[in-house]
C-alpha cells in the first residue's frame, strides 16, 4: 500500500473511530474533508445533512479560498439540490470549462437507501475527479454509518424521553383516581375516628389505642395518594417475584 493509500485510509479510521467512540463528528469531519481535499486534490469540500423536508441542518465545510468555497457552495444551492428536490440525485461527476476548467461531485449518505447527506466537492484543472471515486464512495459509506449511528441513538433517547413521559401520564391519571375513589371515603374515616378521640375521658385506653392506630394508617394512605400526585420522575423499584412498584420515596420528592 502507498503512503498515499495509508494516509487516504487514516483519514477513513480517524471517522470511523470517532463515530464508534459517540464523539462529536463535527471535528473529525472537518478534518477528515482537508485531508481529503489535500489527498484528492480538491480545491473545495463540503458536507450537508438535511431533514425530512431537505432543510439542512449540519453543513461542515473547507476550501483553500473563499472563491472556491462561494463557488462550491453555489453548486450546491443552484443545481446539486434542485436535483436532489426536483429530480430525487443521487450521486454526480458533472465538469465546466471555461479558462479554467473544474469538476464537482455530489455523493450521497445513505441510510437504509434514504438519503438524508451529502459529500459535495470541487476541483479544477484537467485532473478528472472521478479517478478517485473509490475512494469519495468510501469516504460517504463511513461518514453515513458514523452520523446514522449517532442519530439512531439520538433516537432512541427521544424515544425513552416520550415513554417515561406517557408512563408519568398514566401514573398521574391513576394518582388522580385514587385520590378522587379513595380520599372520599379515606375523610369519612379520618373525621370520625379524630372526633371519637376527642372523647377521650369517654373511652378506655385499648379503644383509643386501636384508634390511633386507625388514624395513622388513614394519615399513611392520604400521604401516598399525595405523593403520586406529586410524583416527577417514573421510577421503578423491586417488589418481589420479579414484580415491580412506582417508587415514591422522599428521595424522589427531594429531587
Amino acid at each position: 500500500m502507498s503512503k498515499e493509500d495509508n494516509n487516504k485510509f487514516d483519514i477513513l479510521r480517524v471517522l470511523a473511530v470517532a463515530g464508534a467512540r459517540g464523539e462529536d463528528l463535527t471535528g473529525a469531519t472537518q478534518m477528515a474533508l482537508e485531508a481529503a481535499a489535500h489527498y484528492v486534490g480538491l480545491n473545495a469540500a463540503a458536507l450537508y445533512l438535511w431533514d425530512d423536508n431537505l432543510e439542512v441542518t449540519l453543513n461542515v465545510s473547507y476550501a483553500d479560498t473563499s472563491d472556491n468555497k462561494g463557488r462550491l457552495a453555489g453548486l450546491e444551492e443552484e443545481l446539486f439540490a434542485r436535483l436532489r428536490r426536483d429530480k430525487k440525485l443521487l450521486s454526480a461527476y458533472m465538469s465546466f470549462g471555461g479558462d479554467v476548467p473544474y469538476h464537482s461531485f455530489s455523493m450521497p449518505l445513505l441510510q437504509k437507501n434514504r438519503p438524508f447527506g451529502a459529500i459535495v466537492g470541487l476541483q479544477q484543472g484537467k485532473r478528472t475527479i472521478v479517478a478517485e471515486d473509490v475512494f469519495l464512495e468510501a469516504l460517504a459509506s463511513v461518514l453515513s454509518i458514523s452520523f446514522a449511528a449517532q442519530a439512531k441513538d439520538g433516537l432512541r433517547a427521544a424515544d425513552q424521553q416520550l415513554l417515561d413521559k406517557e408512563r408519568l401520564a398514566a401514573i398521574i391519571e391513576t394518582a388522580v383516581t385514587v385520590n378522587h375513589e379513595v380520599n372520599n371515603p379515606l375523610t369519612a374515616i379520618l373525621g370520625n375516628v379524630q372526633l371519637l378521640l376527642l372523647k377521650r375521658e369517654d373511652l378506655d385506653e385499648e379503644l383509643k389505642s386501636k384508634l390511633k392506630t386507625i388514624e395513622a394508617s388513614a394519615m399513611k394512605i392520604k400521604d401516598v395518594t399525595q405523593r403520586l400526585m406529586r410524583l416527577t420522575t417514573p421510577r421503578s423499584v423491586e417488589y418481589s417475584d420479579g414484580t415491580k412498584m412506582v417508587d415514591i420515596s422522599e428521595e424522589d420528592e427531594n429531587k
